[in-house]
């Protein structure tokens, strides 16, 4: 038998090898589990603050099962937990600490392979990100969609039907008993959002770039198929550490084209394009804010599901999954690259891939949409880009030319959204400052603002919104996002006045300010930044190395590995 990486700690004859494995025998571990066999991370993210996630505890024991069946000595380890719904101030703050995490537990220990357990928005990006610095073998085992919210004999969406929800109260078409009623009718069973928000995009990335099993993405989170799905997976990374099956043999410059192509085919989230530029300067494949235009604008929406459509994810299930996308798209993806089975796409899906409903997936050659994926959209409201969902967009407001509101930051926004007095109609454009990652601090996703009562009360339902924030993949409207660069370091967005012009054109991808470069250079010289967020701890190194939105969000001093070698013991 070959020596694993773990052989650094178990395979030792002296006093560390007694040290590393006899602590380990306190848990009851017989002998012959450090015979040499391969030891498997099970990194788990399970965490009662993050509900998305609360099951991973149930899926773990699948995974266990399976590498224990294939000739691995399985070990749990828990990382932060990042929870969209209850986290404050955003999530997204911590995606990159949690990533630290990931990291440094996978390289620190004993470890020869590693299952990734996830699900809630960041903590798949995070631990991808933080797997990839390492690069060892590496298989994610995604924790699953909730089922579809029923409400009043018709289906709900989570996230989706919040927005909905919400507009309805405001304008009072529903009673607040009617309110919390849904919560609960949306919200029945574990799993994370069963509509395309940014988790169920995140599985749909994973499986598309073939960091998963096949058919993983869509599979119901209670759903026994779910479990068989993970038991595989834990017998499957055992046979990847002993072929050596790393991620960057896998991640490829071919592998993320697919993945562009593939978010915008099942229209996903604008969330997307942050996590996967995040994890691509992680891995060291040159990816860029203009590839997700380039690659991606043209390609056609075949999925028709929420918010981009009418469906969710237990139905996108029992169509067919992603593989029925992915073969449907073979003739503009790259099917030979590597996947974690081993072998490529083409196939993984050779037996699969059939669309058993297309009213829930179409055929590449009759798509909802003809082009539907993200456009980028620079100005000199944008300099380094800014990204526009078009198949959650209205079409009439695609090209429009605006009036600028503005609000100077979160709290002026919630200040003043609902006053009567507020000089705003249906043809202006809101501009919301200061939410982006520095900003805020952490880029939260209040991009898509509702909507002034006094327009809603009018029957308006979308107007051009502009920030350099992020919104919901649940979410919908003509919103433009995660402008760069951001307000709060002196973008040209923070020196946006009431009253200004501003000119959309998402087929020409331009955003513009219409407002004379003298008269912003003399805007400029009066600018003062807001003081920092934070004078310590991790929010103060945050703000002081994290990059624009265009470049992923990363920390500036984690981009890049530095692999799985750990030289010194530890006493």
């Amino acid at each position: 038998m070959c020596a694993y990486r773990s052989s650094d700690w178990f395979g030792k004859k002296d006093k560390m090898g007694f040290i590393y494995r006899s602590w380990m025998k306190n848990q009851g571990m017989p002998e012959d589990m450090f015979d040499g066999r391969p030891v498997i991370g099970i990194c788990n993210t399970w965490s009662e603050l993050t509900p998305c996630n609360a099951h991973l505890r149930d899926i773990a024991e699948s995974v266990r099962r399976g590498v224990l069946e294939a000739g691995g000595f399985p070990l749990e380890f828990p990382i932060m937990s990042l929870g969209e719904t209850l986290l404050k101030p955003t999530a997204m703050l911590f995606r990159n600490l949690a990533s630290m995490d990931a990291e440094e537990s996978i390289r620190g220990n004993p470890i020869d392979g590693v299952v990734l357990l996830t699900g809630c928005d960041k903590t798949t990006p995070s631990t991808m990100m933080g797997a990839a610095s390492v690069d060892l073998p590496t298989i994610v085992v995604q924790g699953g969609p909730m089922l579809n919210g029923k409400y009043k004999g018709h289906d709900i969406g989570s996230g989706t039907s919040v927005w909905t929800q919400t507009d309805d109260l405001k304008t009072g078409k529903i009673s607040y008993e009617e309110f919390t009623e849904a919560e609960s009718c949306m919200s029945r069973s574990a799993g994370h959002c069963m509509t395309m928000g940014t988790a169920s995009t995140m599985a749909c990335m994973v499986e598309s770039l073939g960091m998963s099993l096949s058919g993983m993405a869509a599979t119901p989170a209670v759903d026994s198929r779910k479990k068989r799905i993970a038991q595989l997976s834990g017998r499957r990374i055992v046979e990847m550490v002993k072929e050596d099956l790393k991620m960057s043999k896998i991640l490829t410059r071919a592998a993320f084209e697919n993945a562009i192509k593939v978010n915008a085919a099942i229209g996903g989230s604008s969330n997307f394009v942050i996590h996967l530029t995040a994890i691509a300067g992680r891995i060291g494949v040159d990816l860029n804010i203009e590839d997700f235009d380039k690659i991606g604008s043209k390609m056609p929406l075949l999925l028709n599901l929420m918010p981009s459509g009418k469906y969710l994810m237990e139905d996108f299930y029992y169509a067919g999954g992603l593989p029925a996308i992915i073969k449907q798209m073979g003739s503009v993806l790259d099917l030979d690259t590597l996947t974690v089975t081993g072998k490529s796409h083409k196939e993984n899906i050779a037996t699969t891939g059939t669309i058993y409903n297309e009213e829930v997936i179409h055929t590449f050659k009759q798509p909802m949409i003809p082009e539907a994926g993200i456009v980028v959209l620079k100005g000199n409201l944008a300099l380094n880009g800014a990204v526009i969902k078009p198949s959650a967009a209205t079409p009439e407001l695609m090209q429009h030319r605006g009036r600028a509101v503005v609000f100077e930051d979160i709290e002026d926004y919630h200040a003043r959204v609902d006053d009567p007095n507020l000089d705003i109609d249906e043809t202006c454009v809101m501009v919301l400052k200061s939410v982006g990652p520095v900003g805020y601090p952490g880029m939260p996703e209040v991009g898509n603002m509702v909507l002034p009562k006094k327009l809603l009360d009018k029957g308006v339902t979308d107007m051009v919104r502009i920030s350099d924030g992020r919104m919901s993949g649940t979410a919908f409207g003509t919103v433009i996002l995660h402008v760069s660069p951001e307000s709060a370091i002196g973008g040209n967005l923070g020196l946006v006045e009431n009253g200004d012009m501003i000119a959309l054109d998402v087929a020409g991808k331009s955003i513009h300010l219409e407002v004379s470069d003298e008269e912003l250079a003399i805007r400029r010289s009066k600018w003062k930044a807001a003081p920092p967020a934070s004078n310590r701890g991790y929010v103060n190194l945050y703000v002081n190395h994290v990059q624009q939105a265009d470049k992923g969000a990363d920390l500036d001093f984690l981009v890049g590995g530095s692999g799985s070698q750990v030289t010194r013991d530890s006493h």
